[in-house]
């Protein structure tokens, strides 16, 4: 094992990862960069580093192969009249993967979901978190963000923009219990959000800001090299997205100071 592998091992974990990440916000904290009042959250799948054809059977049949055909070493799987889901199958390659897709009428892919908290001025990074890929992650994960972030910021006031996935009753209810108003995206029925929140020019600000939040998600997939992980194991790829959501910080702070300022 060479020195490099050992280094990479020892430096991979959520507590290094998390201590950097937080060196890197109290740097944009010192340059006075942060909003201290509005902020955006949002989550994204991040495919996982196991193929479909590595899912097998849970139970019973735990341990058997599908049918195969095509022979050589990657075999083509077929799964014709089988349902895979995350109750029945798990992923013999990466076992904490999830089944996961962003929208109807989208493949499922083996996913994590991870999920970041922006201040509305610049789009840092203030807080971020990586779970297993489910269909309440990001709501759940979004209330601990901005619990987090209550506790940085103390009584002052806040607000928290998000997409339609998050208008929810136990959401929007979580976010006002945290003393923080919920500037989200209403469905067209059943929406959780009234008049009360929307009369608000601020409503329609933070709805325009919270946008900023895929630039990050952008940056982190196409240059980070998150659009297809190359680590398994939640604790492994925590770490790594919390390394990446750092440096996307960091470019953000190169650019940031680099602008002549207005005074």
């Amino acid at each position: 094992m060479t020195s490099f592998t050992k280094n990479r091992r020892r430096l991979l974990t959520s507590e290094v990862a998390e201590a950097f990440f937080t060196a890197i916000r109290s740097q944009a904290e010192a340059h006075q960069l942060l909003s201290r009042e509005h902020f955006s959250v949002d989550g994204t799948l991040i495919e996982a580093a196991a193929a479909l054809k590595s899912l097998r059977p849970l139970g019973e049949d735990e341990g058997e192969e599908p049918p195969t055909s095509g022979g050589g070493r990657n075999p083509d799987v077929d799964w014709r009249g089988e349902r895979r889901g995350n109750r029945s199958h798990r992923s013999s390659t990466d076992p904490e993967a999830r089944l996961a897709r962003k929208g109807d009428g989208r493949e499922a892919r083996l996913c994590y979901a991870g999920h970041t908290l922006i201040e509305n001025r610049n789009g840092l990074i203030t807080q971020c978190e990586l779970t297993q890929a489910s269909g309440t992650a990001e709501r759940e994960a979004g209330l601990r963000l901005l619990a987090r972030e209550r506790g940085c910021r103390g009584r002052g006031r806040m607000s928290v923009a998000a997409d339609k996935g998050y208008d929810t009753a136990d959401f929007v209810a979580g976010v006002r219990d945290l003393r923080a108003t919920p500037h989200v995206a209403r469905k067209k029925r059943g929406s959780a959000i009234d008049g009360r929140t929307t009369r608000h020019e601020g409503y329609a600000i933070s709805l325009r800001r919270r946008k900023r939040i895929e630039e990050g998600y952008g940056w982190m997939k196409d240059i980070g090299g998150l659009r297809k992980l190359r680590h398994r194991g939640t604790a492994k790829v925590a770490a790594l997205f919390t390394f990446t959501c750092a440096a996307y910080n960091l470019v953000r702070l190169r650019s940031l100071l680099a602008e002549p300022s207005s005074a």
